[in-house]
């Protein structure tokens, strides 16, 4: 996993991965597909709603 990006403070987790607190779902998903794009990874959404951006 590349990257965290979650609405919900309570989630975030250290651990080396990046983690994001996005202010809304419209910044959520931005930063979601800005950071998927520039490593070349793919978006995964979590039931919870949370993205993770991983690399196969």
């Amino acid at each position: 996993m590349l990257a965290y990006i979650t609405l919900d403070k309570e989630r975030i987790l250290t651990g080396g991965v990046l983690t994001l607190l996005a202010k809304d779902k419209n910044e959520q998903q931005e930063l979601t597909t800005d950071i998927a794009k520039a490593m070349k990874a793919d978006i995964v959404e979590l039931r919870c709603g949370d993205y993770i951006v991983i690399k196969a």
